[in-house]
């Protein structure tokens, strides 16, 4: 997928019905409707156009950005993605990042995966090999209305290519209707494409069980969750990374573990990822402090258990931790690039809140800004242990034995990681507490935190949060008065689609 995908940066495609000029001639130095869809090229490109989609900032392009909405980390800049209101619940419909952002690229990606769907067909080229990018563009469109309507709720569908009018008099799907179409997308990927994708980096069977199996996770159907996670295990091609800290490494990309992720590149083009440009210190011999606009806090330090279950030592508190704190957390008295930070190697929202972001940063390159090759993992398959321990812990058929085994398995089948096993006579809430911490810590810093706190329902619980600063200094409140478990399990409509078509319905509390 690196290789090809730098195709993207000669066109993306867009397309818009217009009339021809009164001479009706078709120009040859730029790509029409009467000119495209001719080569099995043209639908490569196409294609591909519905793959980069993935890589726009609020569909997965922030990568673990997305943790600043919750209690993980925190998010100086209030105009950078606007995580830091969606994470104290100050967000509002008006608003912009992610509000308007989300929804815009994901209509986007459903946009061109409908184009692609409507015209693909036209293309003198072999069955086989369409009938697989077919695959690819339901699973890419079945991604898109994933998040949608993980994040609005019921949203508006439709599955060809539409005008504008039309778009402005779409009504917003139930949340039944809309987990459903995303399924119906995912069946119809499983149906076309194979185990070992034609490229990789392109969409696999597994990636799509895997999508799927989260879908249903988020819908709290735990014996599809269960079914799914069998499959992908049956698979017999995805395992745990031997290294936790190595499976964030370039050298690493597209390892056992990883079922499905966003592919970037380094060079001229644009086409890497923004991580290290926002979570990477930098080297102070050159003068320049990093931005890291998202910072872990101590709430998500102090979730690190020690090695022993001992208390943490308060004149030592690095010292006989799980070593996912150091993988994860740039930390006071720790090296990065051969630097003590915060000493030698700083950075901006790290100075407040007393911490950095390791994971997904690079430590052995140079990179330009937003040119860092890593790519970021959507899906991996201690997320899929961690998914079926859930359902079984969760389910009618309750087997926590089970579920506490794939937990151990994630606690001390690496050989870099290795914690406590968990007793597996644990009783349901007990099971349940530790499911839910260690998700936190094992997928700490990749965006899922979020989602997890909403589907949990445990906002009461957690909030209000204190964000303390380096010094020990009160610098924000996440949810001062409390969460609404009504208002802050979604976002707001953005107003600006809703001035647009008001046939669309705000969600309940904004």
């Amino acid at each position: 997928m690196k290789r090809i995908i730098s195709l993207l940066s000669v066109i993306l495609v867009f397309f818009s019905s217009c009339t021809k000029d009164f001479l009706e001639v078709t120009p040859e130095d730029r790509i029409t409707e009467d000119n495209f869809w001719k080569s099995e090229g043209d639908t490569y490109l196409a294609l591909y156009g519905v793959y980069n989609t993935l890589q726009s900032r609020h569909v997965y392009g922030y990568g673990g950005g997305l943790d600043a909405a919750s209690p993980n980390a925190y998010q100086w800049a209030h105009w950078e993605g606007m995580e830091m209101q969606v994470g104290n619940g100050t967000i509002q419909p008006g608003d912009a990042g992610i509000v308007i952002e989300r929804w815009r690229d994901c209509y986007k990606g459903i946009n061109r995966a409908n184009y692609f769907l409507d015209n693909v067909d036209k293309v003198p080229m072999p069955d086989a090999t369409k009938e697989v990018m077919k695959g690819e563009a339901y699973f890419l469109r079945g991604v898109f209305y994933s998040l949608l309507v993980n994040t609005y709720g019921g949203v508006p569908i439709f599955t060809k290519t539409i005008s504008v009018e039309e778009s402005r008099n779409l009504e917003r799907a139930d949340l039944e209707t809309s987990w459903a179409q995303v399924h119906a997308d995912y069946d119809a990927a499983i149906e076309r494409l194979d185990v070992e994708a034609p490229i990789k980096g392109r969409a696999t069977k597994g990636a799509v069980y895997g999508m799927k199996m989260r879908a249903y996770l988020y819908q709290k159907k735990w014996d599809k969750v269960v079914e799914y996670a069998d499959k992908i295990t049956a698979l017999g091609i995805y395992n745990l990374f031997p290294s936790y800290y190595g499976l964030f490494q370039v050298a690493n990309e597209n390892n056992q573990e990883v079922l499905f992720d966003v592919q970037f590149m380094s060079g001229p083009f644009s086409q890497g990822s923004i991580f290290d440009r926002y979570w990477q210190p930098q080297n102070l011999k050159y003068g320049i402090i990093g931005s890291n606009s998202v910072a872990p806090v101590q709430n998500l330090v102090d979730a690190y258990e020690t090695l022993d279950g001992s208390p943490v030592n308060a004149a030592e508190p690095y010292k006989n931790r799980d070593p996912r704190l150091d993988f994860t957390i740039l930390r006071p008295g720790a090296y990065f690039q051969g630097q003590l930070y915060p000493v030698e190697i700083k950075n901006h929202t790290g100075q407040k809140v007393g911490f950095g972001i390791r994971k997904y940063t690079i430590e052995n390159m140079e990179v330009i800004a937003s040119e860092s090759p890593l790519n970021f993992i959507v899906l991996r398959y201690a997320d899929v242990l961690l998914s079926k321990a859930e359902a079984l812990i969760e389910g009618q058929n309750k087997n926590i034995p089970e579920a506490i085994a794939l937990i151990n398995k994630i606690r001390n089948g690496r050989t870099d990681v290795k914690l406590p096993a968990l007793s597996t006579g644990l009783g349901l809430e007990e099971a349940r507490e530790k499911l839910h911490k260690e998700r936190r810590i094992e997928l700490a810093l990749e965006g899922l935190y979020w989602d997890d706190v909403r589907r949990w329902e445990i906002g009461p619980k957690i909030y209000p949060q204190q964000v303390k600063g380096a010094n020990g200094e009160l610098i924000d409140t996440k949810f001062a008065n409390g969460y609404d478990l009504i208002r802050n399990q979604l976002l707001p409509i953005p107003d600006g689609e809703i001035s647009l078509n008001p046939k669309l319905i705000q969600n309940k509390g904004y």
